[in-house]
């Protein structure tokens, strides 16, 4: 599991040390493939995409109580959303990156919410159209359903099926109207979802940061 934010493995080409970073939010419903598509991009990708962990993940991981109460509720979220923000600050304060690809961004606490999106922008001080202006696009891998492969192998996650789905259709609702949404619903082979994701993401690279992808971008042609 991704625990900290790196820079994938290849040697760009470029040889640039310094990049205006753009984010990129990698979002989905429990199980939507969120951790495999990232660690194909850190094997595949050049150095200067960061890939940033899942905040929940640290949080719950780490011992932060999940409790099914309505303040239990809020406030892991008010976390989540405070230490997403931070590791997104310090991604585009480095100015060594090209793209910094968050897994889930800052709302994706809007779907967790006990309540609507409004109080959850309340509670935060903020706004969708601020919270959409810090990512320059949005991949939503959509969840699959149990018979096309959703599990409980995250120790994290504990969501039946249905509640995933559901989870995920919250997800769309809080995204949709990002200016560069972009949907890929589960496939019967995973690797195609993973492949096409690798390619919406390699769109936003720098040309100079694309040289050693040229298989990816020759699929992109076909």
């Amino acid at each position: 599991m991704i625990d900290q934010p790196y820079s994938c493995e290849k040697r760009c080409p470029c040889q640039i040390s310094s990049h205006p970073t753009q984010l990129i939010v990698i979002t989905g419903g429990p199980g939507a493939g969120k951790t495999a598509v990232l660690e194909f991009v850190r094997k595949v990708f050049c150095e200067h995409v960061a890939i940033l962990p899942e905040a929940a993940s640290i949080l719950f991981g780490g011992g932060f109580w999940r409790i099914e109460s309505t303040t239990a509720k809020v406030a892991s979220q008010r976390a989540i959303y405070h230490v997403q923000t931070e590791m997104q600050s310090l991604v585009l304060n480095e100015k060594k990156w090209a793209l910094g690809l968050c897994d889930r961004g800052t709302l994706d606490g809007a779907a967790y919410w006990p309540g609507n999106e409004s109080q959850f922008c309340a509670e935060l001080n903020t706004s969708i159209e601020k919270e959409y202006s810090k990512y320059l696009g949005v991949i939503h891998l959509t969840t699959p359903a149990q018979k096309n492969g959703y599990n409980h192998q995250n120790p994290i996650r504990t969501e039946s099926a249905e509640q995933a789905a559901e989870i995920d259709q919250r997800i769309h609702e809080v995204w949709k109207n990002h200016p560069d949404y972009n949907r890929i619903d589960s496939t019967e082979d995973f690797i195609e979802k993973v492949h096409r994701a690798a390619l919406l993401i390699c769109a936003y690279l720098p040309e100079c940061c694309k040289n050693h992808l040229k298989g990816l971008q020759n699929d992109e042609k076909k």
